[in-house]
């Protein structure tokens, strides 16, 4: 099959509204979130867009999806608030990993920092010795993770390591959103959308984190920056790096 590979959305529903309409338009056979869907500003706007999904998804669980509740960054009772009952039950039902049989590049698994730990930080100078850690016991060929936020297609330890990059949050030169189309090949793929619009319809929440995610939006991290404090402590929360800016 055919799968379009989203991550790190970080309820940034905008930008998700934009790469759904160009997914659909694609017609893959299946969509997988690789995690960090609804952390962000508008996750209830973020939520009602897969509602309205038309093509079968399944949900990788990433380390923002399992802090909805808890006070990670300060903002743990608000996200909480944003999401009801059926939104949590949700969110736990994701699973920690998905392998599908993707056409032409065979079992493929989607993770969101490893299969190991949603908190591992996976770059495109990610050792080969760390990748046979994390993939050992894993029956695929090729390893779709997010977690970091930007995106690369690579080869390691005999795999091939595919980030698809953040649909709401990428730490990218261009203010897109950033996602993959899998099978027969990779496709990194880069859609535009309103980007000020986008930071105008958050800012009219009443989010206590939105200026941290709006700077974010504008004026991202250097990636060198990010992966060389990524390798160096390997397991880490995003928000913790990030806060080494």
């Amino acid at each position: 099959m055919r799968v379009a590979a989203l991550a790190d959305v970080h309820g940034n529903a905008p930008a998700l509204a934009a790469v759904l309409e160009e997914v659909e338009r694609d017609a893959p056979d299946l969509v997988v979130f690789c995690g960090d869907l609804t952390w962000g500003s508008l996750p209830r706007e973020t939520l009602a867009l897969l509602r309205a999904l038309r093509i079968p998804a399944r949900f990788v669980r990433g380390n923002a999806d399992r802090a909805v509740g808890s006070d990670l960054e300060g903002r743990g009772a608000w996200m909480a608030s944003a999401h009801s009952a059926d939104d949590l039950a949700f969110l736990e039902s994701f699973e920690q990993t998905v392998v599908v049989d993707v056409d032409r590049l065979g079992p493929t698994c989607f993770a969101h920092g490893s299969p190991r730990s949603d908190e591992e930080c996976v770059t495109r100078r990610t050792p080969d010795e760390r990748v046979r850690e994390f993939s050992a016991g894993i029956d695929a060929g090729v390893f779709v993770i997010g977690h970091t936020h930007m995106q690369f297609d690579r080869r390691a330890a005999g795999l091939r390591l595919v980030n698809p990059g953040s649909v709401g949050l990428p730490y990218e030169t261009a203010p897109a959103a950033y996602w993959a189309l899998l099978g027969p090949d990779v496709e990194l793929r880069r859609t535009d959308y309103d980007v000020d619009s986008a930071i105008a319809q958050m800012r009219a929440t009443d989010d206590p984190r939105v200026e941290v995610i709006v700077e974010l939006m504008t004026s991202p991290p250097e990636q060198d920056e990010i992966i060389e404090d990524a390798e160096r402590r390997i397991f880490r929360r995003l928000s913790t790096i990030r806060s080494t800016r």
